[in-house]
């Protein structure tokens, strides 16, 4: 069975919208590491509509030389889950347009690596809501945001174990948690 997770950044308050605003002040390189350390095990990608367009519009034609993540997320296999979207055109995208919890649960059934939800906060949240996550992997930055759209807002109660933690330099916390009770505590 393949774990899928939550791969999100989120400032002390909770905001997981627009990390680009707050996560540059205090990205360093153990930030990067712990970064690369997930997606090392990760072969899957699933994509919301809205995310899924704008990276579209902006990975592909990146290098490892203009952004690490380019070498990663340009070759991955990407699934965009979306009603609206006709069709998907970049590299190794395929669209999900079946019922959620079905199509998740199959590909959760399938032989392979991890599977990843980064950035697309309804998508994750669904998922969440549907009980299909296996873990959320936060990455907390030390800056209060005020406002934005907060990744466990409008949730039904969910246990999760912290199962590592880890202190960047900058003040950036690691967390990783797991489902309560699925059996890999």
């Amino acid at each position: 069975m393949r774990t899928l997770y939550i791969g999100m950044f989120l400032s002390l308050d909770g905001v997981a919208e627009a990390p680009n605003l707050f996560v540059p002040d205090y990205f360093d390189e153990a930030t990067g590491a712990e970064i690369g350390a997930g997606l090392g095990t990760t072969d899957t990608v699933l994509l919301g509509r809205v995310l899924y367009e704008a990276w579209a519009g902006y990975w592909p034609g990146r290098t490892a030389a203009d952004d690490p993540f380019a070498a990663f997320i340009n070759p991955v296999h990407k699934l965009v889950v979306s009603s609206t979207l006709e069709d998907v055109a970049w590299e190794n995208a395929e669209l999900v347009r079946a019922d959620l919890a079905e199509a998740i649960r199959a590909l959760k059934a399938e032989e392979g690596g991890d599977i990843v939800v980064n950035g697309s906060i309804t998508l994750a949240q669904s998922l969440l809501a549907l009980g299909l996550v296996d873990e959320l992997r936060l990455l907390v930055f030390p800056v209060v945001v005020g406002t934005g759209r907060r990744l466990l807002d409008g949730l039904p109660r969910q246990g999760f174990t912290l199962v590592k933690s880890v202190a960047t330099p900058s003040g950036v916390l690691s967390l990783t948690y797991r489902r309560a009770g699925s059996g890999a505590d």
